[in-house]
Order: C-alpha cells, then sequence, then structure tokens
C-alpha cells in the first residue's frame, strides 16, 4: 500500500516526530511525505532512512499557486492508496488537493487541542472552522492524538461520526533508565550525581507559558531549596534576551542552565530528576512519555491528555499555577531525599506505565488499521 502523508512542515515537533517514526519503523507499506513548507530538521532524517521528501516551500502564512500544482501534479504521479495529512494547514490543503486528484481515502491527522483568542493565530482559527464544515465532506475518518483534542474539535463542529482517537506511541527502546547517559549528562552541565536537577524541553512559546516555569522556581529559590533546572529546545538559549532578563529578574541566573536545542533528549531525560511541563495548551504532550519513558517523574498542568499520560504517578497541577508547580517540585525533592524506597517506587511505576500503555508498535497497528479497513 501507498501512503502520501502531507504535513504543514518537517521542524522538530510532536507530529513530525510522530510521522518520521511511523516512516522510521514500518516495513510493511510505501511512504511518501510532502512538506508545505520546506524540509527542515525531520526532511533530512527521512531522507536518510530511504523516504521520498518533497518540499513546496510556501512562505510562511502564504499559498503559492505553483506549490498547489505541483501538489496535484505529486499525487497523480504517485497514485497513493491512502493521503494522511497532519495539522490543520495541511489537512485543508492536503484534504482538497487530494481531492481535486481523485484521491477518496484521505485520513486527517489533528494534533491540538484548542484555540486561545489572543493566543492563536487569526488565520489558524479560521482555517479550524472552515476544516469543520470540510470534515463532512472531504475525510474518510480523522485521527485525534488526544481525548481532549477530539472534543474540542468536535464542539467547532467537526463531524463527530468520522472521530476517532490513536494515541502517540513511543520507541521504548531509545528512551529508557540509562545510568551512563544520566552520569555523562550531568558531568557535561557540571551538576554532582547527588544534586536535585529540574527539566524542560520545548519551544519559546506563549503556549508552553515559561513564564509561570520560572516563577515555579523563583518560589523554590525563595523558599531555601537547592536544585539546579536545565530548559531545552528552540529559543531556549542565551540568545533569547527576554528569557534571560526573566530568568535574571528572578533571582534564578545561577540556577539555570539554557541549552538550546539538542539531539540527545534520551540523555537529557535521564540526567534530570523530574521534567516539568507548564503549559497552557497540549494536546497528547510527546515531552512527558519521553521522560516517563526513562523513568523520570513528571509534574504537568491539567492540559490536554496530560493527566492520562501521568496518571498518579506524578503531580497534575493548574493551568498558570507557579505555586502548584513549585509544591510539586518541593514534594520530589523531599521524597527522593528522604524515602528512597518510594521514589524509586515512582520512578518503576512512571516507565511501566508507557511501556503498558503508550507502546509504538501498537500505535503503528492501529494508524495501519483504520487505512486498511477504511480503503
Amino acid at each position: 500500500m501507498k501512503v502520501l502523508h502531507i504535513i504543514t512542515g518537517l521542524k522538530r515537533g510532536g507530529a513530525e516526530t510522530l510521522l518520521y517514526r511511523i516512516c522510521q519503523f514500518d516495513e510493511d507499506y510505501e511512504h511518501t511525505v510532502v512538506s508545505l513548507t520546506d524540509a527542515q530538521n525531520y526532511g533530512k532524517l527521512l531522507r536518510e532512512i530511504n523516504i521520498s521528501v518533497h518540499a513546496l516551500n510556501f512562505p510562511n502564512g502564504k499559498i503559492k499557486i505553483s506549490g498547489l500544482l505541483k501538489l496535484y501534479k505529486l499525487i497523480k504521479k504517485i497514485k497513493p492508496d491512502v493521503v494522511q495529512t497532519w495539522m490543520s494547514h495541511a489537512d485543508l490543503i492536503g484534504g482538497i488537493i487530494a481531492r481535486c486528484a481523485g484521491i477518496k481515502n484521505i485520513f486527517w491527522g489533528v494534533h491540538h487541542t484548542f484555540l486561545i483568542r489572543g493566543k492563536s493565530k487569526i488565520a489558524t482559527m479560521l482555517i479550524v472552522r472552515l476544516n469543520a464544515i470540510l470534515s463532512f465532506v472531504i475525510p474518510k475518518k480523522i485521527i485525534y492524538c488526544a481525548e481532549k483534542s477530539r472534543e474540542i474539535q468536535e464542539s467547532i463542529g467537526f463531524k463527530k461520526s468520522k472521530g476517532i482517537v490513536i494515541q502517540n506511541g513511543y520507541d521504548i527502546k531509545s528512551f529508557k533508565e540509562d545510568m551512563s547517559l544520566e552520569r555523562n549528562f550531568r558531568d557535561e552541565i557540571g551538576i554532582s550525581p547527588d544534586g536535585f536537577v529540574i527539566g524542560h524541553v520545548g519551544s519559546f512559546d506563549p503556549l508552553k507559558d515559561q513564564k509561570t516555569l520560572i516563577e515555579s522556581l523563583a518560589y523554590l529559590n525563595c523558599n531555601k531549596f537547592n536544585f539546579t533546572a536545565v530548559l531545552v529546545g528552540t529559543n531556549l538559549d542565551s540568545k533569547n534576551k527576554k528569557l534571560v532578563k526573566l530568568i535574571s529578574d528572578n533571582g534564578l541566573s545561577s540556577h539555570v542552565h539554557l541549552l538550546g536545542i539538542r539531539n540527545d533528549i534520551s540523555a537529557v531525560m535521564n540526567g534530570i530528576d523530574i521534567f516539568i511541563l507548564s503549559s497552557i495548551s497540549e494536546a497528547f504532550p510527546n515531552v512527558l512519555n519521553e521522560a516517563m519513558a526513562c523513568s523520570t517523574p513528571c509534574i504537568t498542568t491539567n492540559v490536554g491528555d496530560a493527566a492520562l499520560i501521568v496518571g498518579n504517578t506524578g503531580w497534575i497541577v493548574d493551568t498558570r499555577n507557579p505555586k502548584g508547580l513549585a509544591e510539586g517540585a518541593i514534594e520530589a525533592i523531599k521524597e527522593k531525599n528522604l524515602n528512597k524506597k518510594s521514589w524509586m517506587h515512582r520512578k518503576e511505576s512512571c516507565r511501566k506505565r508507557i511501556v503498558n500503555n503508550f507502546d509504538f508498535e501498537k500505535m503503528i497497528k492501529k494508524y495501519k488499521e483504520v487505512w486498511r479497513v477504511n480503503h
């Protein structure tokens, strides 16, 4: 079976990672990838595993007629059995062009939770509402990565009978507890084996709400708790003057390491004691799974399916609640220092929960079942 994936872009992100892993681990189907923008990070990685990648190079926020024609011609040439689109812009553009090219087996992929007035781009909000109308005629099925995502999109008007949820899966062989990775990461950053390390992986974005994260660290510092924090991801580096000032204004310059983009996320997750997600919006936050697969407990805001992922292995707090995040960290610090048995049990429970519920092979099987049954 030929599967053509159409995605908005191939930068670092949850949906992009998911697409890459499906292409990497599925050996039964023939996969081709089209990016509406450029090939970016995952384009190179996909080509390294012999996946054909086509970049339409749409300018940010703009549609090119030449790009639409190229996509149409690609679809006619490839003659895919299935078109799987990823994210709102690709659902709209890829869905319409695929239908115009005569493809009936179109599947949308929704990987966000909700829209926030004043935060989400107006164009994005319009596209999602247009997709709600088109959901009755274009896709055979709409694949949501989270129950919360399905609930929100259907409240906007997406056709309910077409919605199914396939939760993200994880490569539990790559993300696992590894003492050598922990030791090497801490040596690199200059953190002692006994130091308490708080980690955060993401991009600098209002929806990730790093302001609340920094305020929670300031609360810990004011209450005389010893810790080191590492922030990893796009624009989480010393070049981000706004972030550097926020850290400095909260008296945390000696506590926080800004590491920027890294390719060794498994090492990061092993090197930290707890992971904090401070987002005000998520669908199915991949980073929680990656941390937990490495036996790292998580403190997360109650967004998307975060509570479903974490279960009783970590701490769930309200959004925009720095004190709540800090109190979770305080409980973790005390447990690690005063109750080793309980702490080790918590770590083991994190790994076990991911292995039992979010195995990557099970996720790929579900995608293939949807494509095959509805083909």
